[in-house]
């Protein structure tokens, strides 16, 4: 069916020739809207055809996911990592290669971001058929509801993806082993390897949520604790001399399972704590904080042991000194407000100090400077009620009572001034923990990336701080491309942050820190989507962690330690079986793997050109979010495009009327960037660049040439604009078109519609929204065509033969839910006028509708016309009646033939923009 509709949207297509201004996604929903109203279309084949093209969309995210990884088999997976070994111990030089392969090649965090778009059917038939290279239909599955995200079901995906990671890791660790063991039988078993090390913040990331309790991470972290034990003494099961070792593992697992179920419980009574609180601390002989006994006790047996049993007890005691007593280092995370607003208390009672004054900075000195650490417990934590000392004490209590071995890293967000971190410092140091915690500012504002430089310099030249960072062995920042990527651009941000670490590598070494490590952690966010770059594995490590920012650190003497983020249910899917996670780790294990060799690019010589460029960019995406035009489009519809793909909510609560004045600011950057998605352009990716290298083509055509760095960028311009469509986005401000309705049945080829499309034009003939999306449209498509300028200059690295193909059923994805879309317009101005419940407003449901919050809609539509309820017959009145007249029955016509079909109708839009999402790779 949908083969038939393909080719009339290419037909359509051909008459932007004739007529620049038509639209032939608009059109091709208008065919589809005549169809659907007047039968020749019913919902049940629009159901079919939305399933056919999700089919293909889920086919095109196993395609992608099976190029970012390939190859897949195992085998030769394991033989590239010999290969990788080998070349490390060639040299013979045991020191070295031990050095080599202790310290991470990457830290990996899964973080909890709200894109679990796919279903859990979904996921496994992409990861199935992308891991086996065998992309058909047969993959396809059909999921018509999707179950709720909860806090619970994120940290579930959350350990299934660890655990994988952690197979892959112990077979990369084994072969580290092996290859020494050949090379260096007598020295072998001294090797402690730990080529990867994990982490995740689900269910300690407190910035922006008030959901989480101190005793969810507190639970959190006891789950993750047994998982972990099991999963040792499981491992460790086919050595019969790990008997006793094995005994206490499970004992310990035992004893950690109980405590979190008594952590499950409601803590509203000072009892109830104080007995959960009193057993989880009490001494007793199953309780373990640390692994250091266990690991003393398996590393001498494999001392004594044949080489089999030793490769297998020395990966697992890698895997432990890895992560510790869970399954790997967990991240607590809050806002740079709730700090500052803790420390007050201690500096200025009296709230009279400018917090970033260098008033407030001498007295933080003075803090650290005769700060002694307070004992606490669980009573302390329950009674503080400020949310970033409770995080304090909360890491206290997991450290002292559940994992003594994994440090714990402290993320502030929104960071931007030194005392945050010292307030952060201050706190750790009250409670003892300083040796176990590792605070590490967030730089992803506008602000933070044009004052970091100084404020880095400012933060490394404090004592106190860097006597810390010495204890600890790094210097810890974060840098993120969500909210930085939405304020001032894609491109801009990967370069403001790219800056920033040079500045961060000159910095230290100025202030005498080139001893210790620089650990970044780059939260990604810079793609299309939350899975990864579109192009390679390779743009994915570095493209946010450039070759030329890794020189800084080589250059000064400073060990790196990258870190990198898979986020939420699209950044899991690398790790959703073990065939997709060895050749991940593998992947990652080849790009870090190189050398950071002396980049000569010209795009950081010919600066005048490269910054103009930069700063071009950047210009343009700052006139569009301040643009109210853009932001009327873009929150036209709400949310109301996008499926619920986190715990976390996606915007703030507002009421109608705040909806026409809705911030961006209002949305966080997935959603945001997921909107962008799915009405068809990502400007945050494409705008900007085509004016930006207009002014000069030539010279920047050839800069981004011969540049590695520049052709990087564009690979993600290319990957992005090869997806999008502006007569996509013009398309959708058209429903909001009163003359378009008034018009529609001016010919009488519609007569059945006459009054509801004359309803809609008299609702909608104030409306603002056609209008923005018109400025919008003709915004984009001048710096639109500029790009293709640019683009067609540009030599194109990674040409892909299906991108007709795949632009073509994008733009029918988009076709079918704008015939959708009008079909509910329709449904709702068509159904009576309330009769009961007279709080309800017609015209709000409307505006509810027109911005696709149908589900509160409908909800009032059932309240109006409800068709359940007591009935005459439940009664036994002796009096007669003829009263209800078939009320009851007329109510359940409307639901039938005006509430159900709108509800079917959006639930198929919702799988429309599931399937868009999947083109593009990811949500948001």
């Amino acid at each position: 069916m949908t083969g038939r509709l393909r080719e009339r949207l290419g037909e359509l297509h051909k008459l932007t020739a004739q007529t620049p201004l038509f639209n032939p996604v608009f059109q091709m929903g208008l065919d589809l809207s005549r169809d659907l109203e007047s039968g020749v279309l019913s919902l049940d084949d629009m159901a079919k055809m939305v399933e056919e093209l999700g089919c293909e969309a889920l086919q095109s995210r196993a395609h992608r996911l099976n190029a970012l990884l390939a190859p897949m088999d195992a085998a030769e997976n394991e033989q590239r990592i010999v290969a990788l070994v080998e070349a490390s111990a060639a040299d013979g030089d045991f020191a070295a290669f031990a050095a080599r392969w202790s310290r991470p090649l990457q830290h990996i965090v899964f973080t909890g971001h709200p894109t679990f778009l796919l279903t859990a059917d979904e996921a496994d038939a992409v990861a199935m058929a992308a891991s086996q290279d065998d992309v058909g239909p047969a993959m396809c599955v059909i999921n018509t509801t999707r179950a709720p995200v909860t806090l619970a079901s994120e940290h579930g995906d959350v350990l299934d993806a660890m655990r994988q990671a952690q197979a892959a890791r112990n077979r990369i660790v084994t072969t580290i082993l092996s290859v020494a063991a050949k090379a260096w039988p007598a020295h072998w078993r001294k090797l402690k390897p730990l080529p990867f090390r994990f982490a995740t913040w689900v269910g300690y990331d407190m910035d922006g949520r008030t959901d989480i309790g101190w005793a969810t991470s507190i639970r959190h972290r006891l789950i993750e604790k047994a998982e972990r034990l099991a999963g040792y003494a499981t491992a460790l099961a086919s050595v019969a001399a790990t008997k006793d070792v094995r005994a206490t593992l499970v004992a310990a697992e035992e004893d950690a399972r109980a405590m979190a179920a008594l952590f499950a419980g409601d803590f509203d009574s000072p009892e109830a704590l104080s007995d959960a609180a009193n057993q989880l601390t009490a001494d007793r002989a199953s309780k373990l904080a640390s692994l250091e006994p266990v690991i003393t006790a398996i590393e001498a047996l494999a001392g004594e042991a044949e080489e089999g049993d030793a490769l297998l007890l020395l990966t697992q005691a890698a895997a432990m000194r890895a992560d510790g007593l869970g399954m790997g280092w967990i991240h607590f995370r809050v806002n740079s407000a709730q700090l500052l607003n803790a420390i007050r208390r201690r500096i200025d009672p009296d709230n009279q100090l400018d917090l970033a004054s260098g008033t407030a900075l001498a007295r933080l000195r003075d803090l650290l400077a005769t700060v002694e650490p307070l004992r606490s417990n669980f009573a302390a934590l329950a009674i503080e009620n400020t949310t970033a000392v409770r995080q304090f004490l909360a890491m206290a209590q997991i450290i002292r009572h559940i994992d003594g071995d994994a440090p714990i890293r402290m993320l502030i967000a929104e960071c931007e001034e030194p005392q945050t971190v010292l307030a952060a410092l201050y706190f750790a140091r009250l409670f003892g923990i300083a040796d176990k915690v590792d605070v590490s500012p967030l730089f992803e504002t506008e602000s933070a990336m044009e004052h970091g430089g100084r404020f880095l310099d400012a933060l490394l030249r404090e004592p106190a701080y860097q006597a810390y960072v010495r204890a600890r062995g790094r210097v810890s920042i974060q840098t993120g491309f969500s909210d930085a990527g939405r304020f001032v651009g894609q491109l801009p941000a990967a370069l403001a942050i790219e800056r920033l670490h040079g500045r961060l590598a000159d910095a230290m070494k100025a202030h005498g820190l080139s001893d210790v490590a620089a650990l970044i952690f780059n939260t990604h966010g810079e793609s299309m989507g939350r899975g990864a770059h579109p192009a390679t594995m390779t743009d994915r490590l570095t493209y946010p962690m450039s070759l030329w920012a890794r020189n800084r650190f080589a250059t000064h003497g400073i060990v790196l330690e990258p870190e990198i983020s898979f986020q939420g249910g699209d950044g899991f899917l690398p790790f959703r079986n073990p065939l997709l996670a060895l050749a991940t780790l593998t992947r990652i294990a080849e790009v870090e793997s190189q050398p950071a060799a002396a980049q000569d690019d010209p795009f950081y010589s010919r600066t005048d050109l490269s910054l103009d460029f930069y700063r071009g960019i950047r210009r343009m995406q700052r006139d569009f979010l301040a643009s109210r035009s853009y932001a009327r489009a873009i929150t036209a519809f709400g949310l109301g495009l996008l499926n619920e793909t986190g715990s976390r909510k996606s915007r703030r609560q507002s009421d109608l009327a705040a909806d026409r004045e809705m911030s961006l600011r209002q949305i966080r950057a997935i959603p945001h960037n997921a909107v962008l998605q799915q009405l068809g352009y990502p400007v945050n990716i494409l705008g900007g660049t085509g004016t930006a290298a207009s002014e000069e083509l030539e010279a920047i055509t050839a800069l981004i040439a011969d540049s590695p760095r520049a052709m990087q960028l564009m690979r993600m311009i290319r990957a992005s604009n090869a997806l999008a469509s502006i007569k996509s986005v013009a398309a959708y401000g058209e429903l909001f078109n009163s003359a378009y309705w008034a018009s529609r049945p001016y010919r009488g080829t519609e007569p059945q519609l006459e009054n509801g499309c004359l309803a809609l034009a008299e609702h909608l003939v104030g409306d603002d929204r056609t209008g923005a999306f018109r400025r919008l449209a003709s915004r984009l498509r001048i710096d639109g065509l500029k790009l293709h300028r640019l683009l067609a200059r540009l030599p194109d690295d990674q040409p892909d033969p299906l991108r007709e193909e795949r632009r073509r059923s994008i733009g029918l994805l988009h076709a079918m839910r704008l015939a959708l879309m009008q079909h509910m317009f329709l449904l709702a101005v068509q159904i009576p006028a309330f009769s009961r419940s007279n709080d309800i407003s017609r015209d709000d449901v409307l505006a509810m509708v027109f911005s696709l919050r149908i589900e509160e809609a409908l909800a009032q539509l059932r309240r109006a016309y409800p068709v359940s309820g007591p009935a005459i017959s439940d009664f036994h009145i002796d009096e007669p009646t003829d009263y209800p007249d078939g009320e009851v029955q007329a109510y359940a016509g409307i639901q039938r033939h005006y509430i159900e079909p709108m509800e079917r109708a959006y639930a198929l839009c919702l799988r429309i923009g599931t399937a868009i999402a999947n083109h593009f790779g990811a949500h948001g």
